[in-house]
């Protein structure tokens, strides 16, 4: 057997007798709260000292409920009728001790739940208590200064001169020293729960959740019953939850008790202040019948229950999480974001992942697991992580169907909570998701491109080749006619020509259209340079690309700029149009712009919802600015 579980056999052996023997005394309401503190602290704290024996805020519970033993057992001692037999020096031990009991008691709160106080500077304030404690337990033990207050049968054992001068030190000094205990205690907590973080955050709502019940409990049995005793019967529930809370016990279910408490708190006073209104004044005010005032609240109360209650919950949920929301709200939002038009869907569900668990920040990443690439970060001022999975506290794998899709880091200051690490695993699920659809679409895309290609070289090498080649002979039939003297045969053929080189051009626009041969050959800058060139409105182009780019990334630039460009001709009456493409480090940047008359919509069906959706599967998005003077696309296509 061990020192430690020796030494808290015989003080849990010494408090057991000590309480045990004053309850067999007798029950007196006024000493009852010094008994259940005793028993309840005492083992608390020595379950503690038994599963963690360096934990010092379990001995500061097991020193509390030993000082509070000894108090009860003397004051029981010397309430008993008769009186007993040096009931004078009984009672003395459990009356002067209180003001230092209330420094050790002090001290525990102080300490908890770490056994530690916040800071050094702590430590001159607890000394000052000290101080005070035992100048009051003082002047109680020389004089029966406290007498009147505990109804002992016995009177003090010292009869020393100067009682009136003590006494009237003790009622200015006994409040004065007794406030500045309790406003010590409630700063010294408040400041802990300002700097509490993670699972000492969640201790300490433990334990302040238990002492607020145990008060409410006291006020309302003060109120209804006019009796403390309902709320000392619940000071061993405070030593039970302090106690859970220390050894991190089914830590993380805290928030919600506290949510659904201060909705059925606040519902309960709503729902009788609301009873009593209509009943009570409603009723002096009209002197009616108390039967139909009574059904005419209820059904007020009926009706208006429902709206009050999601108001309250809303309230309790900003008091429980802050500018967090819940794991429902989380899951709408995603779905919103899902349902929005093409674009930031990954910035949607980065923002979702942060509001849901209160993260610092959010980063997802895509591609298989040893190359790994940032493709959204909240918030949306940091730069992107470099390849790679950066440090952070939780990594979450995206996963769909059983394929590894990407990550989602989350970077906070405390651990997660198991709800919070529930809720990330669901938003990543819906993630997975979103990047199979968004690579289903990338396949699609690069599908269509591809087919583009092929369609254009087919109308090149093929058709377009049999159209040149048979209006070359058409030349020749000309030529023939021509010296055959067989002018109207000449002049048909020469016609029909013209028509035939027409058409040729036609295809030739039709095929660029498809996909321009030059985009594939000579890069960006040369195919965006033929848009300008090209184009009805004069243009100003700019572009700095310095290597080539994937092919769907060249391709939507270029759709974009030609989609662009076409709008200005058609519908803007422009005088100058201006493209920029620019490669920096957060991808390439796209834009048009002219100085026409704006007005532009993104509408369904439209050229620009197409060119929206195009971009959204490389995960960028097209921003539309179009006010009463000139029009502005832009994008930044993320690029590796």
């Amino acid at each position: 057997m061990t020192r430690t579980a020796t030494l808290s056999s015989a003080v849990g052996a010494v408090v057991a007798v000590l309480v045990a023997g004053g309850f067999g005394l007798g029950v007196h309401v006024g000493n009852l709260h010094n008994g259940l503190i005793a028993a309840s602290f005492t083992a608390v704290g020595l379950f503690v000292v038994l599963r963690r024996p360096g934990n010092r805020e379990g001995r500061l519970f097991v020193a509390t409920g030993a000082a509070h033993a000894v108090m009860f057992a003397g004051r029981q001692y010397g309430l008993h009728p008769g009186p007993l037999p040096g009931a004078s020096w009984a009672g003395w031990l459990g009356v002067w001790p209180l003001p230092i009991v209330l420094v050790i008691a002090g001290v525990t709160i102080m300490s908890f739940p770490t056994g530690r106080l916040p800071s050094r500077g702590w430590r001159t304030v607890t000394a000052v208590l000290a101080v005070v404690g035992v100048v009051l337990a003082a002047v109680s033990a020389l004089w029966p200064v406290e007498y009147a207050r505990t109804a002992l049968v016995a009177g003090h054992p010292l009869s020393l001169p100067g009682l009136a001068a003590a006494d009237a030190f003790y009622r200015v000094a006994r409040p004065a020293g007794y406030l500045l205990f309790q406003l010590t205690w409630v700063v010294c907590v408040v400041v802990r729960l300002r700097q509490a973080r993670g699972d000492e955050a969640r201790q300490l709502r433990w334990f302040a959740y238990a002492v607020t019940v145990s008060a409410a409990v006291m006020v309302l049995g003060l109120v209804v019953w006019h009796s403390p005793v309902p709320g000392t019967l619940t000071m061993p529930v405070v030593a039970v939850a302090a106690g859970a809370a220390i050894l991190k016990y089914r830590l993380y279910d805290i928030d919600p008790v506290i949510n659904k408490s201060l909705v059925f708190g606040a519902m309960a006073t709503l729902v009788t202040l609301g009873y009593v209104a209509v009943v009570t004044g409603v009723g002096r005010l009209v002197d009616g019948n108390r039967t139909v005032l009574s059904l005419v609240a209820t059904a007020v109360v009926a009706v208006a229950f429902e709206p009050l209650r999601r108001r309250v919950q809303r309230l309790a949920d900003r008091l429980v999480h802050g500018h967090r929301v819940g794991p429902y709200e989380s899951l709408a939002r995603l779905s919103a974001h899902l349902a929005a038009p093409a674009g930031g869907l990954l910035d949607g569900i980065c923002r979702t992942v942060a509001d849901g668990v209160g993260a610092q920040q959010v980063v997802l990443y895509t591609g298989p697991p040893d190359e790994l690439r940032a493709m959204s970060v909240w918030p949306d001022s940091v730069p992107l992580p470099p390849t790679g999975l950066s440090e952070a506290k939780v990594v979450v794998p995206v996963m769909h169907d059983g394929r590894f899709r990407g990550a989602i880091t989350v970077h906070k200051g405390d651990a997660l909570s198991p709800a919070e690490r529930q809720l990330v695993g669901d938003l990543a699920a819906q993630a997975g998701l979103v990047l199979e659809l968004r690579a289903t679409a990338q396949r699609l895309v690069t599908a269509g491109d591809a087919a583009r290609r092929r369609l254009e070289r087919d109308l090149h090498d093929g058709v377009q080749q049999q159209l040149v080649t048979v209006a070359m002979e058409l030349g020749t039939v000309v030529r023939l006619a021509s010296d055959a003297g067989s002018a109207d045969v000449a002049e048909r053929a020469a016609a029909v020509r013209a028509q035939l080189l027409e058409t040729t051009a036609e295809l030739r626009d039709l095929a660029r259209g498809l996909h321009p041969a030059v985009l594939t050959q000579d890069g960006l800058e040369a195919a965006l340079g033929f848009l300008a060139d090209r184009s009805a409105v004069p243009v100003r182009l700019g572009v700095t690309v310095d290597r080539r780019l994937q092919p769907e990334v060249e391709a939507t630039a270029y759709f974009m700029v030609s989609e662009g460009l076409t709008n200005t001709a058609k519908h803007s009456g422009a005088a100058l149009a201006s493209v920029r493409a620019e490669l920096d480090g957060t991808g390439l940047i796209v834009e048009v712009v002219d100085d026409g008359v704006g007005g532009a919509t993104m509408v369904p069906g439209s050229g620009l919802e197409g060119l929206a959706d195009r971009l959204a599967t490389l995960g960028a998005r097209l921003t539309v600015d179009s006010g009463p003077v000139g029009t502005r696309l832009a994008t930044v296509i993320p690029c590796g």
